[in-house]
């Protein structure tokens, strides 16, 4: 395969100058079947190289252990690229964004207190130089400089957003350098004055991130790095969804406009997102401003392959504007995948998550709260309980702090809930003469991925406390504490749906028949919040909160003849019927 490398103003590809034209899709949001589509219609829209992020999370879910398998078979996506002709650009870095859970870093990295991230902190450096040791040895072989389409790798990732240690960035360059990753090594980060100064690294290039006003981007990159190519590395072509929140889209005209001004610039370009794909499970991530932000299930990113691949009005404006550059003449269109309404499926069985903890937890004895990490936990749920004397008229329930939301229980009567972005609301109770039970439920609604608030430890990170209308305020110790990772179901005891349960924590299970595979969006009208799984697999979360209506389930997920779905409902449904649609509804 021919090795990339410039010269003061082009790419060059084994001497030959070259435009990159690349499209990003993220294997770790494609369901391995699907990959060779995607791909191929990525390159049917004019692109010659694919770019992935590699998330350390998925890789190393827990301390020196490893996957590589089924989403994580990051091998089988760059042989399947390269099977097509495409070159592959591998973005390995520590910290990814990406609105990925954590950015990509690990969650056991928050069990150490002293833990700092994205610096020359040796203990983080140490558990990063663990991961590249078994990491990129794989990554190796499929360079281009042996034989293999990856035509480079980045350091970091907009590195200039976050800080200036650029010891630490030397270190990430020296670490590729050390195992042999002798492509080209870039950074990216945004064209601005004090991002490019923090995050640019000395014989390494640099490239910019935008989604508008190209000419504008590539003369602030040129003060900084002349005589040399420029590329767009994330072209945002499209956005991503907070929960609560209207749903984003980007006109077509608008961003083949944008597309047209970074070619007509002499500019590379890798579009972010090419296809966005889904945020299956709990690896959603989550923004903090001015106030905590969940991102959606849906990583569609209103990119020009839709979330369950199918070409949009946006793919044909930008396939246009590339067969400027491409020689699109006999390469047929790519026509969109089956879809089918399965129609209504009634939920016949259920499980109360308080009468099934046993099934699903061992618990832990603590004087106080302690959060999932602490525990050796990552995603899902997490459940607090303790016991309070009375009597006590009036006590208003304190999380310090909750992470990221709490359902409140008294003796199994739901109180209220308390929300991390809402301060307003107040759980208020009394407690009876003989004591009580408190049971606080707490999701994980997914780790900041970006800014300063990484250091994001998921649960009750402080204290619980009651306050009295008497003037009292007590901390609570003596904890029994039960995580919930909800990664295994299959030891839960369902039993039949007598009456359909209308609130409180609870799993409901039914059964469908499929004669033909076909994609497919799982619909939970009259539902309020929870996750869903079908045979087994996370589809991720749903919340009548909104935009997102829908959850996609890919037809590889289904097989034909009998198949299961569980619904773990938070709060309570209007009947115990959900439906299988053929059509998406994400706002």
């Amino acid at each position: 395969m021919p090795v990339l490398s410039y010269n003061n103003d082009s790419f060059l590809l084994d001497g030959q100058p070259f435009r990159i034209l690349s499209g990003a899709m993220h294997y770790f949001r494609i369901v391995p079947d699907y990959w060779e589509d995607r791909l191929r219609k990525l390159k049917a829209c004019g692109f010659n190289t694919v770019e992935t992020y590699i998330p350390w999370n998925l890789h190393e879910p827990k301390q020196g252990e490893y996957c590589f398998e089924g989403l994580a078979d990051v091998l089988t996506f760059i042989e399947k690229a390269a099977d097509l002709g495409l070159h592959v650009i591998l973005r390995p870095s520590p910290y990814i964004c990406a609105e990925w859970e954590f950015g990509g870093l690990p969650a056991w990295l928050l069990a150490e207190p002293d833990m700092r991230i994205r610096c020359f902190h040796q203990p983080y450096l140490d558990k990063l130089d663990a991961y590249y040791d078994v990491l990129l040895p794989k990554l190796r072989p499929y360079l281009s400089t042996n034989g293999g389409p990856v035509i480079a790798l980045q350091v970091e990732n907009e590195y200039g957003s976050f800080g200036n240690d650029h010891s630490y960035l030397l270190y990430l360059k020296q670490a590729y350098e050390k195992r042999d990753m002798d492509v080209l090594l870039f950074t990216s980060d945004g064209p601005i004055n004090y991002c490019l100064q923090s995050g640019m690294i000395p014989d390494t290039l640099a490239t910019v991130n935008f989604g508008s006003k190209a000419t504008e981007a590539f003369s602030v990159l040129k003060q900084y790095q002349p005589n040399k190519p420029v590329m767009c590395m994330e072209f945002w072509n499209g956005w991503f969804d907070h929960w609560g929140k209207p749903h984003i889209q980007r006109e077509s005209g608008d961003t083949a406009s944008a597309l047209d001004e970074i070619l007509a610039s002499g500019g590379s370009v890798n579009f972010y997102m090419f296809h966005g794909g889904t945020n299956f499970g709990f690896y959603n991530g989550a923004n903090f401003a001015d106030r905590y932000e969940a991102t959606v299930t849906s990583y569609d990113y209103d990119a020009p392959l839709n979330e369950c691949g199918d070409p949009t009005d946006k793919y044909f404006a930008i396939r246009e504007v590339l067969s400027k550059y491409s020689d699109l003449e006999g390469i047929p269109v790519p026509k969109p995948s089956a879809k089918k309404a399965y129609g209504t499926i009634r939920l016949t069985e259920q499980a109360d998550l308080f009468a099934s903890l046993d099934h699903l937890s061992t618990s832990v004895q603590s004087v106080y709260p302690k959060p999932m990490e602490m525990l050796g936990q990552d995603y899902g749920f997490i459940l607090y309980t303790t016991h309070v004397s009375g009597p006590k008229q009036q006590c208003e329930l304190i999380i310090e702090e909750v992470r990221d939301r709490a359902l409140v229980y008294v003796n199994d009567e739901y109180k209220g809930t308390l929300e991390r972005w809402n301060h307003d609301v107040k759980v208020m109770f009394d407690i009876p003469a003989e004591g009580a039970r408190i049971d606080i439920l707490v999701e994980n609604m997914g780790r900041v991925n970006y800014g300063p608030r990484m250091m994001d430890a998921k649960g009750i990170t402080q204290s619980v406390r009651l306050v009295s209308i008497e003037w009292w305020k007590h901390l609570l110790f003596d904890w029994t504490i039960r995580p919930l990772p909800l990664t295994d179901l299959a030891n839960l005891a369902f039993q039949p749906i007598q009456d359909c349960k209308k609130d409180g924590p609870t799993f409901c299970r039914g059964v469908f028949q499929v004669d033909e595979l076909a994609d497919t969006f799982l619909a939970l009208d009259g539902w309020t919040k929870g996750v869903a799984y079908v045979n087994g697999f996370n589809l991720g979360r749903y919340w009548n909160a909104g935009p997102q209506r829908t959850l996609y389930v890919p037809a590889p997920l289904l097989r034909q003849g009998s198949n299961e779905i569980v619904v773990f409902e938070l709060h309570g449904m209007e009947s115990n019927e959900v439906k299988l649609v053929d059509a998406h509804m994400l706002g």
